[in-house]
């Protein structure tokens, strides 16, 4: 078994253990080319047959997408149910949707998953025969059931269209706040809401299992700069995410397009680290964030072998993992990499400088402000969302030092003194 192979098929079986399955057995072919019927050859699905008698098991999981003729022509001839890659990340999907738009976008993947395999589903479905005079209630059941179908995709299209319009109205209320958004994308299982809430302390669930979180969360956050963010944790990606699924959830997904900065978070632990990192930049590529800076989050650095870590200390540990990682991923993104734990709270501290030091928007400098004390507001809002560096009083007026966010300097421009480098007499250091 290759590499890759033996990666998917791995995954496939974290996959089904994620959706409740109980692995009874395992089996791989390799095959120069797929048999048009079932997939495989007719020596291994005679082997399946008699592997579920003996297993007693009731379902066969593929780890490829199957036509709707291979799958029934499989379920025929093994005797129990076949479910492909992506009926089954559906189904795990379905389990784990929460929100009402979540709900809306699972529903919408499956029906467009269903209506090519309707055909041949139960007796009450079947075709009766072609010609004249052949046509019986199955085949007008199956019509019927095609209608319904197509017209309730209609309505869940029309129904996200409105979730979509109504994120591009919170998105630019959010714009006129000058408020970045930070969004949290990655391979699935890689530690994204163990790492959110570590951030935030939000309490979304973290589980160890793929799809844990399938509904965006958005919380805001205080930078060390003072500056105020929003730092949403989005649904993770997989191998081979099933086109459905990314169309079905592009309005979450336009969350990550839309962002100012992402947080690429990788499972630096994992053995196929590399792989993850390439399939997380070609979704991204796909739903047009591919230019969006990005911090390489190098998460569970307490997994890591000790042998792993070079002598220089986490920060060069860090640049050096994430050049390979990027390197395995055959990009030539230059994206800084910064080594944390959102399990133990390492490298917390770093990661927080990196976001102020990368993220474009709202950029912090260090700068003078003269307020009158009868502006008490004023200088209230450069030491909430400013870093006070010095502070003196000159009879009624207050000079201040602060590392100030853009939006707060425009704000506070009437104050604003230029190209005023003089020191503080009589400050109050901070």
């Amino acid at each position: 078994m290759s590499s890759a192979a033996s990666e998917s098929f791995l995954e496939l079986r974290e996959l089904a253990a994620s959706a409740g399955a109980q692995i009874v057995a395992e089996v791989f072919q390799v095959r120069p080319e797929a048999t048009a019927a079932t997939l495989l050859g007719s020596g291994k699905v005679q082997e399946l047959k008699e592997l579920a008698e003996a297993t007693q098991a009731d379902v066969l999981i593929v780890d490829n997408d199957l036509s709707p003729t291979q799958q029934r022509n499989l379920e025929a001839e093994v005797g129990v149910r076949v479910i492909d890659r992506t009926q089954l990340i559906l189904d795990i999907f379905a389990g784990r949707a929460r929100t009402a738009e979540g709900r809306l976008q699972v529903e919408l993947a499956q029906l467009k998953y269903l209506l090519p395999r309707l055909a041949g589903k139960g007796i009450s479905l079947s075709r009766l025969g072609g010609g004249i005079g052949t046509r019986g209630p199955g085949e007008t059941k199956l019509e019927t059931d095609r209608r319904r179908i197509a017209v309730r995709i209609k309505k869940l299209e029309v129904d996200l269209e409105k979730v979509r319009t109504g994120r591009a109205l919170h998105r630019g209320k959010r714009e006129a706040v000058p408020v970045p958004t930070v969004s949290l994308a990655g391979y699935t299982n890689a530690g994204k809401s163990t790492l959110f809430n570590r951030l935030t302390a939000a309490g979304v669930l973290a589980d160890a299992k793929m799809f844990a979180t399938l509904d965006p969360t958005v919380r805001a956050i205080t930078l060390p700069s003072r500056r105020r963010i929003l730092l949403s944790d989005t649904v993770g990606f997989v191998r081979n995410l099933p086109t459905t699924l990314i169309e079905a959830f592009r309005a979450t997904l336009e969350e990550v397009a839309d962002a100012a900065l992402i947080l690429h978070v990788v499972d630096v632990s994992a053995d196929n680290a590399g792989t993850h990192v390439a399939e997380v930049f070609r979704i991204l590529t796909e739903i047009g964030a591919s230019e969006t800076p990005q911090v390489l989050v190098l998460n569970k650095c307490d997994q890591l072998d000790i042998n792993e870590r070079t002598i220089h200390g986490p920060a060069s540990d860090a640049q050096v993992l994430g050049a390979r990682l990027l390197a395995e991923a055959r990009q030539s993104n230059s994206a800084p990499s910064v080594l944390v734990s959102g399990l133990t709270g390492e490298g917390i501290a770093r990661l927080f400088d990196q976001i102020d030091a990368v993220l474009p928007f709202d950029a912090v400098e260090t700068v003078r402000f003269r307020i009158p004390l009868r502006d008490g507001g004023s200088i209230a809002l450069l030491h909430e969302y400013g870093k006070v560096r010095a502070e003196a009083y000159h009879g009624n007026v207050c000079e201040i030092v602060v590392e100030a966010p853009l939006s707060l300097r425009r704000r506070l421009n009437r104050y604003l003194l230029k190209n005023s480098t003089e020191p503080v007499e009589n400050s109050v250091q901070n």
